[in-house]
């Protein structure tokens, strides 16, 4: 086969003869010139911007890297050879380098992949010692098992809704914890006492904070008052991005685990999430109580159920919250699907509440399955003796008693030692 690149200078001295401007497959120095029909290796001194985001692949194949987790003029596309050539995965942290969008282009698009989750991309394609493919460890393939290390939540005398939780329903590494909540009853309180316990005894701990449908002003006083990650979808939005938040968020949060990392979600909240996916699910032509299809019931337990402590190492904690007595078919149908599928349950009492009585906690309701793992033995006695005084006293004034004897004392060491054992 002929060599064309000798024809080149033989093809411009004609052209100069015949008066001809331009000769294809030579540089033109007119700037007029269109983009698309420059030589390819012109495209070498394209400004090229340094990105990163988390990876969300769609259907077709390619993908969006997402810096906020959420659908935004400032992701960065990347196509499915380069997804593939990786390895990549959704929820994988891409840090490269992207070119300015096109014409008739929206977004910036990924020429380079520098780092994968902090790692050289090219260890993830690797070759092992026998020549095969180095594998990624799969979140499916971990091993889930019961928690069984504390997380601690008391940070002092006060708050004294962490002081209680650590009490009545303990939190653990791989918890999945379900907070049943009644309107106004204190929930999103709560949910920043645990973040801010989480951010003080667990600096080591990535948090995230998934919030789908929420009020905005709720999503500026969460967003400053948690350490970690924001991942949040107002009302206003489409149920569509709703959902998609969530689902990039957990996937993020698959990834670290694979990684042997500790992540705690606090998901607000999963009957929100569930309309969400109701109204963007195809319908299967069935409906439940309240207009929900059946099919919307998937999702949201997927995501709920990801959460576990793992032998191999690292955990997925989550602790979503559940709306009840709101006057909805819907919600009170969402709520009897998801009970009983975590192993923590923490219930918030709208006649608490209604009396002033905060933290609105129901002691008899709440509770932690396999606890004893998560106490020394010694400590786990008292607890037990703890239980027995409280089952004593009135429906009525149980919470409002115990609170008034936590607050006497100044952690929850000094209050279990204080309790006679009464047999």
């Amino acid at each position: 086969m002929p060599n064309t690149r000798s024809f080149k200078p033989k093809l411009t001295e004609l052209s100069q003869k015949l008066d001809i401007d331009q000769v294809v497959g030579a540089p033109s120095e007119s700037p007029d010139m269109d983009r698309r029909s420059r030589p390819l290796y012109e495209t070498k001194d394209v400004p090229t911007e340094e990105v990163s985001g988390v990876l969300d692949i769609m259907p077709e194949g390619h993908g969006f890297l997402r810096p906020k987790y959420i659908p935004s003029d400032r992701d960065v596309y990347i196509s499915a050879s380069q997804i593939r050539r990786f390895n990549l995965r959704p929820g994988d942290l891409i840090e490269g380098g992207a070119r300015p969008p096109k014409e008739n282009e929206r977004y910036f698009g990924l020429l380079q992949v520098n780092k994968v989750n902090g790692k050289d991309p090219e260890k993830l394609v690797g070759q092992s010692a026998d020549g095969s493919r180095v594998k990624r460890v799969k979140f499916e393939d971990l091993t889930a098992i019961y928690p069984n290390k504390h997380l601690k939540l008391e940070t002092g005398k006060q708050p004294l809704s962490a002081r209680v939780i650590d009490l009545i329903a303990p939190i653990g590494f791989g918890q999945r914890g379900l907070i049943v909540s009644p309107p106004k009853a204190g929930k999103t309180t709560i949910l920043k006492d645990i973040a801010s316990g989480i951010a003080k005894n667990h600096p080591d701990v990535i948090l995230m904070a998934v919030l789908v449908g929420e009020r905005p002003e709720e999503v500026t006083d969460i967003s400053r008052s948690i350490k970690g990650d924001v991942i949040a979808s107002n009302f206003d939005e489409p149920a569509e991005a709703q959902t998609r938040a969530a689902e990039v968020a957990l996937e993020r949060a698959k990834r670290l685990v694979e990684e042997g990392k500790d992540i705690i979600i606090l998901l607000d909240s999963i009957t929100r999430l569930g309309r969400a996916y109701n109204l963007s699910v195809p319908p299967s032509g069935r409906t439940l109580s309240g207009g929900f299809d059946p099919v919307a019931l998937y999702p949201p337990k997927h995501f709920f159920g990801a959460a576990r402590n793992c032998e191999e190492g690292g955990s997925l904690t989550i602790i979503g919250t559940a709306l009840v007595d709101t006057g909805s078919r819907m919600d009170d149908l969402i709520y009897e699907e998801f009970k009983g599928t975590g192993n923590m349950e923490l219930h918030l009492d709208r006649q608490l509440a209604e009396r002033r009585t905060y933290p609105a906690i129901n002691i008899e309701a709440s509770s932690t399955r396999q606890e004893q793992l998560l106490f020394d033995e010694p400590t786990y006695r008292q607890i037990v003796i703890m239980r027995r005084m409280l089952g004593i006293l009135n429906e009525n004034e149980r919470t409002e008693v115990f609170l008034q004897r936590l607050a006497k004392t100044e952690s929850n060491v000094e209050f279990l030692a204080s309790l006679k054992d009464i047999k």
